[in-house]
């Protein structure tokens, strides 16, 4: 191997810093929001899949509409906010705010087009065929209606509030994301409008059996039936559904970390009153309703999307989640670590230990850690960064019952968590009862480091320092489904380490010293930057797994090693604004995504053939300008010969895939090869599990 690509590691002692990123061209980087969108293409994609088990595209299908949910209340939300502050400035390719808003509309105009029609022209016959059919209210015999109006007025009429709009009545508040009705009555003064929100506690569908069917009615058709007894006295002229998409970003500056709580809470609360930047009606919708919504809600034609009933197909997962076991892959059931079946620190102070989620199992390994931590007497202290959490979180209760148990525990909880800031509040609050120290770390930089350590005086006398080191969240529901790497420690430099990143974060600290560690924003992306150019000669080899990757100097940085003659392959879930296989800039880097059953989320980094020490890394940070530069990270190396074999076996499996994997070409769009080797990447790693399920 040549001498180039050995980069020793180094401590570092620098502040935090914003770094200065190169200039934007389009030549050179494809669209972030773009890129995004066409992800989202190829979750929808999977709908599409006639040898997949029918359920299984029913929730993707599901899973599609919930991401298109939150690219418009962040993505799309953020350029409207841009276009309205009057910012004209191009984005790296070139495109104002304003048009790149318009190309986006006509990208996902032309999404929902094959989201219809893989509904009604595949899946719903799919579905009628197996038994499941979903039927408006004018399909269903005297019997059926009977059946349904006794559930209307037992289950559904109760919490239904209907809003009259007029002089005495002003236009009512549409709430996020929330499905609502929109009726014109008739009377002797004349057409009015009402508004019925069918609230989230409802069914999105009503169930029946028909003989040896299962008939679904949306729910707004049994409720647009039995509408003149919410409205008794006046006639129903016509009725039709509307969804809103609201403003859900939002930035929490210019305050003082110890009124963090309390912003946070503000905003998430102010969250439903933001700016409305979709409206989706049903395509028969009147143009005196249509026009109505548009003024009310402050819109243009150019934020209204119209589709055939039923709206908000999210609620398609009611459907995939039938217990029809013959429709649906077979459920998973991850395996437990044998090297941890017993002490835990015992065990560490031999040799570091690896898992990956969801093929080994949280419970045996992530959650068991903290567990044991909090009951061993000989456990000093514990502690943890959490940027997710479950509703029901063991690892939480483990906290607590340490803090309890009169041990030192600290938590560094993430309150701007986007979407889960209301959880993590609850949390904080739990922990901080219980004796729990909760730090909520910097108001200007997210903690999105996935860390937890472990103090405590063992048999000899000695304290030792204990790690865990993670690409995931501590999040028992998610590791059912997010594949994600995690490395368990007690190598001295590293723990020492992270003993120096919790004194950040819980001191506040803006300077900091690391041996082994990778800390954004202090010295992640110097030593990525240093780590690529490492590898810019000939015989250069690098390696990439993230979600994201978007960072200018990052990508130049690769088109660098690329020209020199490195030969790169980047395995990128979900944005990529690189362009691949570019002459003269990018032609020995390939792209690829990998979308199937699990979401491909662990981050793994390899520098070189046969990396040096510190070479060959896992951790916390994508390749995007907030994961760098604008929140807390932490990679670790991993150098022990025995884990690297175990992470080329999946980065290698990911490179050999060519059933789940997407290849990314020049112009930013993304295509399949599949070939005769039937290879998925998903299904290997679940047999290498059960391997090791036969072993234990």
């Amino acid at each position: 191997m040549s001498t180039s690509s050995q980069v020793a590691p180094e401590p570092d002692v620098q502040p935090m810093r914003q770094t200065q990123t190169p200039p934007e061209d389009d030549e050179h980087f494809l669209d972030r929001q773009a890129s995004e969108l066409a992800y989202q293409a190829r979750v929808l994609a999977k709908a599409d899949e006639p040898d997949r088990p029918l359920l299984d595209r029913v929730r993707f299908l599901a899973i599609f509409t919930d991401l298109t949910d939150e690219f418009f209340r962040v993505r799309v939300a953020g350029l409207k906010e841009q276009r309205l502050a009057g910012i004209r400035q191009p984005s790296r390719t070139g495109k104002s705010p304003a048009e790149q808003i318009q190309e986006l509309h006509e990208s996902f105009k032309a999404l929902l087009v094959e989201q219809r029609r893989i509904l009604e022209g595949d899946l719903l016959p799919a579905l009628a065929a197996q038994g499941i059919r979903i039927l408006p209210w004018e399909d269903l015999n005297e019997s059926e209606q009977a059946q349904l109006e006794e559930v209307f007025r037992a289950e559904i009429f109760p919490v239904l509030t209907p809003l009259a709009v007029g002089p005495a009545h002003p236009f009512p508040f549409i709430s996020d994301l929330s499905l609502s009705i929109g009726v014109m009555l008739n009377d002797r003064d004349g057409s009015s409008f009402a508004r019925v929100k069918l609230p989230r506690q409802v069914n999105r569908f009503v169930q029946l059996r028909r003989e040896n069917e299962l008939v679904m009615v949306p729910v707004e058709h049994v409720v647009g039936a039995h509408l003149h007894e919410l409205f008794p006295g006046r006639k129903v002229e016509s009725w039709h559904t509307f969804r809103v998409t609201r403003n859900a970003d939002y930035e929490v500056e210019d305050i003082d970390v110890g009124d963090l709580l309390d912003a946070v809470a503000h905003e998430i609360l102010g969250r439903r009153f933001g700016r409305v930047v979709r409206l989706e009606v049903d395509q028969d919708v009147p143009e005196k309703i249509l026009e109505l919504l548009c003024h009310e809600l402050e819109i243009t034609r150019d934020d209204v999307y119209t589709t055939p009933r039923p709206l908000s197909l999210n609620g398609m997962s009611e459907i995939a989640n039938l217990d029809r076991p013959e429709l649906t892959t077979p459920g998973w059931v991850p395996v437990e670590v044998a090297e941890l079946k017993d002490d835990f620190f015992t065990v560490l102070r031999d040799r570091d230990i690896l898992v990956q989620h969801p093929y080994d199992s949280f419970a045996s390994s992530t959650q068991r850690f903290i567990e044991q931590a909090a009951r061993d007497p000989k456990v000093l202290a514990i502690k943890q960064t959490l940027y997710r959490t479950s509703g029901d979180s063991p690892v939480m209760k483990a906290l607590i019952r340490a803090a309890e148990s009169g041990k030192q525990v600290v938590a560094l909880i993430e309150l701007k968590a986007r979407f889960d800031e209301e959880a993590n509040i609850a949390w904080a609050e739990k922990l901080e009862e219980a004796g729990v120290h909760v730090v909520y770390g910097f108001v200007e930089l997210k903690t999105h480091t996935k860390t937890a350590m472990v103090v405590r005086r063992d048999d000899d006398g000695v304290i030792r320092r204990y790690g865990h080191i993670a690409t995931g969240n501590y999040n028992p529901t998610t590791a059912k489904f997010y594949e994600d790497i995690g490395l368990f420690t007690a190598n001295t430099e590293l723990t020492a380490d992270l003993g120096q990143l919790f004194n950040m974060l819980t001191g506040h600290s803006r300077t900091a010293a690391f041996q082994r560690l990778l800390v954004a924003p202090v010295t992640l992306l110097d030593r990525f930057l240093k780590l690529i150019r490492s590898q810019a000669h000939p015989d250069g080899r690098i390696v990439i797994k993230v979600n994201n990757l978007s960072h200018n100097a990052v990508i130049d940085a690769l088109y660098e090693a690329s020209r020199a003659g490195a030969e790169i392959d980047l395995i990128v879930r979900t944005i990529c604004c690189l362009r691949p296989q570019v002459p003269g800039m990018s032609e020995r880097i390939r792209v690829r995504s990998i979308v199937g059953d699990f979401l491909e989320h662990s981050r793994i980094y390899r520098f070189g053939e046969d990396p040096a020490p510190g070479a060959y890394l896992i951790g916390s940070a994508d390749l995007m300008t907030r994961n760098l530069e604008n929140r807390v990270e932490a990679v670790a190396p991993v150098d022990d010969p025995r884990l690297r074999e175990r992470l080329d076996d999946v980065i290698d499996a990911c490179l050999q895939d060519d059933v789940l994997s997407w290849h990314l070409l020049p112009d930013g769009s993304w295509v399949q090869h599949p070939s005769e080797a039937d290879f998925n990447v998903q299904r290997y790693l679940r047999a290498q599990a059960d391997i090791r399920r036969k072993q234990f």
